[in-house]
């Protein structure tokens, strides 16, 4: 089971990740926590871990509304939350890559009915962000 949507973009990074913000804000998402990767890596394991990823963020996204009804249907599905948009681009890439994680994981690992329509409207709302950002 593929566990992310993706999308390639021609934007630069730094315009991309902007791009996403936006895309997500949109959509009912805010961006909770942002964790770059590549200043992570440099700063633990040597600038030449940063170097070798490249730039990549983690935007840890949540729309409360659709977070507080699948945390009321299950609350252990909280350490599934926020949902994780990857913004990444290699030094020598031509494109930036964009990753969600599907919200149909969720669905994988809850038989709740609840869940699965909150990962519903999650994943509809981030296929609409990534397809905003790529112009589609």
């Amino acid at each position: 089971m593929a566990y992310t949507l993706s999308t390639e973009v021609p934007l630069p990074y730094a315009d991309a990740v902007e791009a996403v913000k936006a895309a997500l804000s949109d959509q009912g998402f805010g961006v909770l926590t942002e964790i770059d990767i590549r200043k992570t890596f440099a700063a633990k394991l040597g600038p030449e871990a940063g170097d070798s990823v490249g730039d990549y963020v983690i935007l840890g996204a949540c729309n409360p509304k659709l977070a507080s009804r699948a945390v009321r249907a299950e609350p252990q599905i909280g350490a599934l939350l926020p949902c994780n948009v990857v913004v990444r681009r290699a030094a020598d890439a031509d494109a930036t890559t964009i990753e969600a994680i599907d919200p149909q994981t969720m669905v994988q690992l809850s038989p709740s009915a609840q869940v699965k329509e909150v990962a519903d409207d999650a994943g509809t709302r981030l296929r609409a962000a990534l397809a905003s950002v790529s112009g589609q």
